[in-house]
Parts: structure tokens; sequence; C-alpha cells
């Protein structure tokens, strides 16, 4: 009778922690349930991947990974806080280039054709739903709060994993941004979070959103969703922006497979990508990429340059910090494509005649 007490008690807290933790999200409207019930990657209750995308570890593959995760990584972390370079506003808005500034793993700041655009904002210092538990940021400060950054235009997402999607820093943007484009289903935990609903714009893949003369549009990508333990209940994406003058491919996360081809034939070429490039395992090969996969990924939908991201920012894997840069510069040799490396914050223009390619992780 104890024990089943106890069960029942677990499963209780397990269940109020779920409906009334605000970090873990929220629920999709009636009008948003409709379109995801009507979307052709939705099926038997869940999103899919284009091709088949196995994610589930053996009882081995998790106690072998748990074994390396206690016993560390060699050089898992910085030795310091990395470089960050301060954001400058004015110049940020007086400059009419079109320009983007990395903000450490794939949180992206741009201006282009004029339109403001963040994209998948974390600056909370822990990608994580509990505040002081999880994967801790690199760096002592970034280069910009939320408050420091001008009137933005849109705020776009590509999943809703925790360290795409943060809490903390949708509710200070609430204010800041005009609109928030979003994946599938996603608009659930940004009305929860108490962004306007008629501020929320939700794309199925390969659906189009027009912004202030820019085209952004929903692409394919292969990985998961889930947040609060409703695994793929949100769709994933990879993101396009077109203006007259420049075209710009942001992979979300994503594991290497044909929908990169499909991308590059269908809107390529771009002159800039934003690829990921970091957090891999061999057994996660199938939602996240090596470096030399992500260079190929480039070579795929066209990429003229290449910044790699999801990587400078959280330990979120096995290898070392810096495994991702100095295995992608040496892919980027092989393959004869342009690697722009950024320090965090540092501009990157596009189109200028020199980019950032110092190797100032060593």
């Amino acid at each position: 009778m104890k024990i089943l007490l106890l069960v029942v008690i677990i499963a209780l807290v397990i269940y109020l922690i779920q409906k009334y933790y605000p970090p873990l999200g929220g629920r999709s409207s009636a009008e948003s349930h409709k379109r995801i019930m009507a979307s052709p990657q939705f099926s038997d209750g869940k999103f899919r991947n284009q091709m088949p995308t196995t994610m589930v570890n053996s009882i081995k593959d998790t106690f072998e990974a748990l074994i390396k995760t206690i016993k560390g990584t060699p050089n898992s972390r910085p030795k310091g806080s990395v470089p960050v370079e301060p954001f400058d506003s004015k110049a940020f808005m007086e400059n009419k280039d079109d320009q983007v500034i990395w903000f450490g793993h794939s949180t992206l700041l741009l201006k282009v054709d004029g339109v403001k655009l963040l994209i998948d904002p974390v600056f909370s210092d822990y990608a994580s739903p509990v505040r002081f538990f999880g994967p801790k940021r690199y760096s002592d400060k970034l280069p910009a709060e939320i408050e420091d950054l001008p009137e933005l235009d849109a705020v776009l997402i590509s999943h809703d994993h925790y360290d795409h999607l943060d809490y903390a820093s949708i509710r200070r943007l609430r204010g800041k941004a005009k609109q928030f484009i979003v994946p599938l289903g996603v608009a659930g935990h940004l009305a929860k979070w108490g962004v306007d609903p008629d501020r929320i714009i939700e794309l199925d893949w390969w659906e189009e959103q027009q912004l202030h003369g820019l085209t952004l549009i929903s692409t394919p990508a292969r990985h998961f969703s889930g947040r609060g333990g409703g695994a793929r209940a949100t769709l994933w994406s990879s993101w396009v922006i077109v203006s007259d003058q420049t075209r710009i491919y942001y992979s979300g996360d994503s594991g290497y497979g044909p929908h990169f081809k499909e991308i590059g034939d269908k809107l390529g070429p771009f002159d800039l990508t934003l690829i990921e490039t970091g957090q891999y395992d061999e057994k996660w090969a199938n939602i996240h990429m090596s470096p030399e996969e992500s260079l190929q990924a480039n070579q795929d939908v066209q990429g003229k340059l290449m910044i790699p991201i999801h990587w400078g920012a959280f330990t979120l894997a096995l290898h070392s910090w810096t495994d991702p840069v100095e295995r992608a510069t040496r892919a980027a040799e092989l393959l004869n494509t342009v690697l722009v490396t950024p320090r965090i914050g540092e501009t990157v223009t596009i189109g200028a005649s020199e980019y950032p390619s110092t190797n100032w992780w060593k």
C-alpha cells in the first residue's frame, strides 16, 4: 500500500510539473492543432522526418555514455572565458550592408536589407529548463543583453529544444520583437509565456512568410522535438532568408540527409550558410552532423561561404569544445570552401572582400 501511494504521489508531482512549470511550455491552440493534423509531416500522433531516423539507444549505449560523462572529456570546456566582442548598436544600425553576428551556439542576430532578425535566442547562462542546472555557458558575458538590442522585426525559432528555445529569453523579448515566426506547434509554448498569439506565425515545411520585403521559408531538417514530455509534438525546421540581394540558409539542428540537396536545388545557391557543426556523437549520427558532414551539407545547399554554429557556448556532447571548428577547418580546406570563423559578437558583413578567419579558440 505504501509503495502504491508513493507511485501515485510521484506521478502526481510529475503531472503538476509538466502542466504548471512554465519553462516546459504549453499546448497548441485548437486552430494550430488542426493545421498540425493536416500536415504531411504528421502521422500516427507525431511529426516525422523525410527518411527513417532512429534515435533510441540501447541500455549498453546509455550506460557507456553515462560512464564517459562521469569520467569527463579532455578539453570539454575552455580553461578560461572565451573572447567576446561587445555589440555596437550604433554601428549595427548605421551600416547599410547585410550583417550577421554570432552570439555563440545557435543564437544569431542578422540585418538583411534593413530587416532585423534574431534566430534561436538563448541568452540564459544555462541551456536547461532549470536555472543553475545543466550545461553552463562558457563566456561570462554576451556581446549584448536583450535589452541592449535594437527593436527586432522578427524572431525565428528552429525547434523547441532548450538550447534553441529559452523561456527566460522569450519572456524578455516580448516587448522587443514585433513577430515570432516558428515551426508548426511551437506557438503553444510562446503563447503560454505571454507572447500575443496575433504576433506568432507558424509555418510547415516549404511554407513562406513575407516580411518587409524579405521572404522567410521554413525548410526541412532531420531532427526531432520535445519539451515537457511531448516528444515530436512540434515540428523542427531549417530556414531560408531571401532578399533581392542576399540568400541565407540556417540549418537549425539536423542529421545529414538528402534534404540539403533538395533545398539547394529549390532555393540555392546561398551567399551565406549558418550550419550546425558541433554537439555530435556517432550514436546520434541521424540527428546531428559531424563537422565533415556539415561541410558536405554546405556544398549540397550550394553555399558560397559558411559559418559553423552550434558550438562555442555549451558542452552538450562528449567531444572537446574545439573539435567542431578544428575538424570543420580541415574539411573546408579539402573541399575548397570559404569557412568564416568569427569571434562571438564579431560582425560578419555579407559580400565583404574579407571575412574573419583567425583561430581565436587557440
